[in-house]
């Protein structure tokens, strides 16, 4: 696995930048009351270079930063630090002075290598439909408020984000749901339940995979199974029964990894240590140390329980962007976004950070789907003969990865599977 390190650490990150290229695959077409901007924007993509392995381990560590702030140690779930960083790297590109280099400290690196990182990476994806990502800009039609031509460019340049200029009434309400419900092929139906009267944009990021397994599994490989809460109650539960070719094993946790078809992505599945709650595995966890992982996986035989599960998460990310040291960009009085644009009715803010995810995983592959929405408002060798055994029969971490960049675009938990 280590010939697939880096790219498995950017396709993590940039799966939410490929459906930016994919996004016209699927069509969106906005109502009359939304302006399309790109008639007036010419994105400039410039020469494609390699992704930087510093880059690369960069996005991992803020994935495995954001996973382990933004956990619910009580409950599933399910985050993509890949719709997150795109969306909020978006959003920096508006953003000046000490507001700035708060968010370029979070988010690992500053807005020009962020990208850098995000074009470069999205020249490396592969031309498949697997993984899609797609990004928007959308600001109030409004004279009071005025965005800079600059970022706007700048962001389809590099995001190749589409553009809208809207009223920012209830019509827009459902033209940016229908967006996010368009570019999660219908998973994600709505991120919006509602447009306050002070905001005046929206940078939005969607994803959506859909890979089919290498091996699917047969109706004979699934059975019924028990599955352990931490506190010992256990839940009847469905398993899909394999054997995998990679085994994964450090001194917190041991897992595995299985292929999607083509190669490109894999679905992993770490299981804590025996004696280890999975609040203390997650709360230890660090993206350096999960690279780490992915790239000593071992090619040797492993007999894996896989959970049959489906399930849905959302979350408002401002507390946890805050705690993570992002706090004056959501200061209505200190937030310095002049680079956005500016506003007569006050100063400009990050308001609330809308997260949605999506996951199903069954006998044929596995079907996922996240979007973010920043809104803006005023005022990611043992001996062969050995078999190993992995059962996600408790509590357990699962992400999927590009295997090429060890690189995470979705991690979760799964602590009751009928929760």
């Amino acid at each position: 696995m280590k010939r697939r390190k880096l790219t498995l650490t950017v396709a993590l990150l940039l799966a939410v930048l490929l459906s930016l290229q994919l996004a016209g695959c699927a069509a969106f077409a906005p109502s009359v009351q939304a302006a399309d901007l790109m008639e007036n924007i010419t994105p400039h993509r410039g020469a494609s270079t390699p992704v930087q392995q510093a880059d690369a381990a960069a996005a991992a560590d803020f994935a495995l930063r954001l996973f382990r702030a933004g956990n619910e140690s009580d409950k599933n779930s399910l985050i993509s630090p890949l719709s997150v960083l795109t969306a909020l790297a978006m959003t920096a590109n508006g953003a000046e002075g000490e507001t700035l280099a708060q968010m370029e400290q979070t988010l690992g690196m500053d807005k020009n290598r962020l990208n850098r990182f995000v074009r470069s990476y999205l020249d490396t994806l592969p031309g498949d439909n697997s993984l899609k990502l797609a990004n928007s800009v959308w600001f109030k039609d409004d004279s009071r408020f005025t965005v800079k031509q600059n970022f706007l460019q700048t962001n389809a340049d590099y995001y190749g984000a589409d553009l809208y200029k809207a009223p920012f009434d209830k019509g827009t309400l459902k033209e940016i749901n229908g967006w996010v419900e368009t570019k999660t092929d219908g998973r994600i139906p709505e991120i919006l339940n509602q447009i306050p009267e002070d905001a005046v944009m929206y940078l939005a990021n969607a994803l959506a995979f859909d890979g089919k397994w290498e091996s699917p599994y047969e109706h004979s490989d699934v059975s019924a199974g028990d599955f352990t809460l931490e506190n010992g109650e256990t839940r009847q539960a469905e398993y899909m029964k394999s054997t995998e070719e990679f085994y994964l094993e450090n001194e917190t946790a041991v897992g595995f990894l299985k292929p999607y078809k083509g190669g490109k992505y894999a679905f992993v599945g770490l299981l804590p240590k025996e004696g280890l709650s999975l609040k203390d595995y997650v709360g230890s966890l660090t993206g350096a140390e999960l690279q780490s992982l992915l790239e000593s996986a071992s090619p040797e035989s492993v007999e894996v329980s896989l959970l049959k599960f489906k399930l849905e998460y959302s979350a408002e990310l401002s507390e946890v962007m805050q705690a993570m040291g992002m706090n004056l960009a959501f200061d209505p009085v200190k937030a310095d976004f002049s680079g956005l644009g500016s506003s007569a009715d006050g100063n400009l803010a990050i308001s609330r950070i809308l997260h949605k995810t999506f996951i199903s995983v069954e006998e044929e592959g596995t079907k996922a789907a996240a979007a973010t929405v920043v809104e803006m408002t005023e005022g990611c060798s043992i001996p062969a003969e050995i078999t190993r055994h992995v059962n996600l029969d408790r509590p357990f971490v699962y992400l999927l990865i590009d295997t090429e960049a060890n690189l995470p675009f979705l991690i979760g938990t799964v602590l009751d599977p009928e929760a």
